[in-house]
Parts: structure tokens; sequence; C-alpha cells
């Protein structure tokens, strides 16, 4: 606590005041934390002072609170682009010094009040933790500082800034007070962290290791990303650490429904547990689908759900430690995965859409999600699967276009030979007239030459013969493989 309020001093984060005669002056308090490393072992005992923030009033103690925040789709793309350009990553943790325009008043630290001015507040020059405005001025001070540093700001990712000097380069990825960069030259991050310290009150943390939450293991080969420590502490939370361990986490005969005639279950702990599984699925897309139908039934569980949710968690208990692995020998290219069932929700009979995105070998971006209308035929499904992966498709190409990674038509694989037509052709028949005008965007980009529509059993017989052909020679094709 000493050394929190000697942090302040030395930032200048407030003045000791007289309260004005119309001072409404904000509450605070301290908050203790035990912060642990990926193997569990507490690294540090902070206690950090907040300010009560909901005591405050829009238009009074604050204006705008947004501030751009990294997207965990937007950082494993970091870890792809980074791996295929062999750039190591560090993380930095900042301590918010962000500029507060506001007036802004709060009360003595509990504990530390003042025996001779008991009534005096403090003035706050700079944010403290809980104010409303906080990330926004944080963003604001550092942005501003990057830009007079050289960086560049993403076109797409505002919270992505980019340097280059001669023929090297440094990325610096925001995640509210937390720093990621990398770069091709040791002399440059150096001097990148050196400049940090001077202008921050920043703790460097050095290499990334662990950040959200998640386990980073960078070596030669690769870098490997999982959540093997964050997974058994869940396992602890919910009491499934002596749960017996299964294969699977769904059995492929399961159905689910609202089956309102079973009894319900404790709402509270069913949404802690799903809540808990949907971060899970950062790194895990093996449980995304089964955790995603789960959540669909948090308003009213029922115990055929709960059920559900037990045997995730005994799969996780069979699999702490997969995650995903980014090679530093993939290449340099770009597609995308799409599919959807038919009618596949019970209730509503509306179709699930999944998809994948991946940067070379590395599996960057997925998603499995239930369409917002009823889709008439088996086609309009899979056509807007394949428009929700081009979307991410796009955005992705737009994100690595600021690495300097340059992409033609990006190869689109879906396994529905009419869903391709419908955006081959755009002709207007009995089928395609009622889908929403949004989902022909797929047809728009197709024919400026973006994405590359490809069934995917013609890439599965390219790749067959490829195999074919390196194993026995030209004439396997022609006589077949045994002959």
């Amino acid at each position: 606590m000493h050394e929190e309020l000697e942090n302040f001093e030395r930032n200048h984060v407030w003045d000791f005041v007289e309260p004005s005669p119309n001072c409404c002056p904000i509450g605070t308090n301290w908050v203790f934390k035990n912060k642990q490393g990926e193997n569990g072992m507490v690294v540090m005992n902070k206690a950090r002072l907040v300010a009560q923030g909901f005591y405050q009033k829009e238009g009074i103690d604050y204006e705008e609170t947004f501030a751009p925040t990294a997207r965990l789709k937007a950082i494993r793309v970091l870890f792809g682009s980074s791996e295929c350009n062999s750039k190591r990553l560090h993380v930095k943790s900042a301590f918010l010094n962000g500029f507060i325009e506001e007036e802004v008043y709060v009360r003595q630290p509990p504990g530390f009040e003042s025996a001779r001015f008991p009534n005096r507040v403090y003035k706050l020059k700079k944010a403290l933790y809980g104010l409303k405005q906080a990330p926004r001025a944080w963003y604001a001070r550092l942005k501003s500082f990057l830009l007079k540093y050289g960086f560049v700001m993403c076109s797409v990712d505002k919270t992505l800034f980019l340097l280059s000097h001669g023929g090297d380069t440094l990325i610096v990825q925001i995640y509210v007070d937390n720093i990621i960069f990398g770069g091709s030259s040791h002399a440059l991050v150096s001097s990148f962290a050196e400049q940090m310290s001077r202008e921050f009150e920043m703790s460097l943390m050095g290499e990334l290791q662990f950040f959200l939450g998640l386990q980073i293991k960078q070596g030669i080969e690769g870098t490997f990303v999982h959540q093997a420590k964050y997974t058994r502490d869940i396992l602890k939370k919910f009491n499934k650490g002596n749960s017996k361990p299964i294969t699977t986490p769904m059995s492929t005969n399961t159905v689910l429904d609202a089956d309102e005639d079973v009894e319900t279950v404790d709402q509270k702990e069913f949404r802690g547990m799903i809540g808990s599984l949907l971060y899970l699925t950062a790194t895990r897309p093996d449980i995304q689908f089964v955790v995603c139908l789960c959540a669909c039934y948090q308003a009213s569980p029922r115990t055929s759900h709960r059920q559900a949710v037990k045997r995730i968690f005994r799969y996780l208990k069979f699999t702490p430690e997969l995650g995903l692995w980014y090679s530093s020998s993939s290449s340099l290219s770009l597609r995308g995965f799409s599919d959807a069932d038919h009618a596949g929700c019970r209730i509503d009979l509306k179709s699930t859409s999944g998809t994948c995105q991946l940067l070379g070998t590395s599996l960057v971006s997925w998603s499995s999600r239930k369409q917002a209308s009823v889709a008439l035929f088996t086609t309009e499904a899979e056509y807007v699967a394949a428009a929700s992966c081009c979307s991410q498709l796009l955005w992705m190409k737009a994100t690595l276009s600021d690495f300097g990674l340059r992409f033609g038509k990006i190869p689109l694989l879906v396994d529905s030979t009419c869903a391709i037509s419908v955006a081959k052709n755009p002709v207007l028949h009995s089928r395609t007239k009622h889908i929403d005008v949004r989902f022909h965007f797929l047809r728009d980009h197709y024919e400026k030459g973006d994405i590359d529509l490809v069934h995917v059993g013609d890439v599965l017989t390219i790749h067959s013969l490829r195999g074919r052909l390196r194993a026995n020679g030209p004439a396997s094709l022609l006589f077949g493989c045994d002959e």
C-alpha cells in the first residue's frame, strides 16, 4: 500500500487540496491480489488503490469512455505473423499514466487519512484504476507517444502500431495497460524498451510467457499457446478435479433442446461454468461448438444441460494441455473454411455456421455461431456461413497488409457446390430472392477478385494427387499406386 502511494507521488497523479463548495469527491478502495505465474506460484503481492467510478456522473466527471482494446483474434494473428517473420515477442505492464481533462476529486485513501487535514481531498491530474475514462486517457497518451516516436498506427486495428527503421520492423500491440512488442532487430527492441521506461512508470516483464491467462512458449521451431493453468483452475473452482476423464467433449448422438419438463438447476453456477469455458475457447477450438451450444440455455438451464457441461469438464480433465501451435516454418498463405448445418437448432430451426481461418498452417481465427435468420434451404445456410467467413478473411487480409504481407485471391473452401454457384452467378431466382442483401457482399468480393471460392473436395483431390506423385512418380497418376 505504501509502494502504491509512493508511485502516485512520483508520477504526480494528484494534488492535495481543500474541497471547493460544489466538490463531490469520489470514494476509493484498496484491492489486494496475489499475482501468480504460469506455474501457480505467487510472483507479486499487489495492493491497488481503485476509484469507485460508479459514483461518477456523465457530463460532470467524464465525457467519453470508449477506448480501443485488442481482440484475442488480433493477438493470435500477431503470434502467427511473428512466427512467419521470426520475431520474438516481449511484454511490458504499464501503470495507467493517462492525463484526464475533467475536474475529478477523490477522497483520501482508507487507512491513510491525514490527521492534520482530515477534510482535504485529492484533485486528480492523472487517471486512477476504476475511473470510467481511465482506459481512454491511457490510450490517448500512449498513442501520442508512439506517434511522436515514429510509429504508424494501422488502418484497421487501432491498437496496433508499426515502426520501420532501415530494413527492420518493430510491432507494438496494446491491450489496456499491457503492451506486447517485438521486432526483427534486438537493438531496436531494446531501444524501445528503454524509451518507454524513461517516459512511463513501467515494469518490464521480459519475454512473453504469461499473458491474460494464456501461457506462451516461444522456441526456435515455433510458438505454443495454451491455457493449462487456467484449465486446472476452473476444474478446481467447480469441483471437477476428481471427475473421470473422457475422450470427447460431446457424444455424437446428443441432442439438446429446451427440455422444459425436467427440473431447473442453479442458474448462477451454470452461467459461471459457461463463462469460464467461453474464455477457454481462446485457445481451444475443439470445444467451441459444444460450449456455444450449451450457452444457448443459460436463461433456463436444466439437468440435461448441466450434464452436457459436466462432460466438457471431464474432457478437459483428459486434455488439460491442448493448445495452438504456430510454426516458424509456416508459409505466408491465407485461407478459410466454412460449413453449416441446416435447421440444426431444435427450438427455432436456425442453422449453425462454422468457420475457421488459417495463416499458413497456423489456426488464428474460428467461430461456431447460430445464424440470425431461418434458412429455407441448405444452400442458403451454406451461403450465409461462407459470407461470414469471407468477412473475417477480409479483416485479416487488411490487418496483415499493415504487417507488409500482401495476398491476392484468398481461397475460401466450401463443401456446397450450390452455394458456390449462387456466389459466382449473380442471377436472381426463386432460391436466392429471399436471402438478405447483406450476405450478397460475398458475391461482390468474388467478382472483385478478393476471394476465390473453391469446393473443398477439389482441394482434397489435388492434395491426394500431389501426394501420390511425390511417393510413386508420374506413372501412379495413370495406373494407381499399387501398379
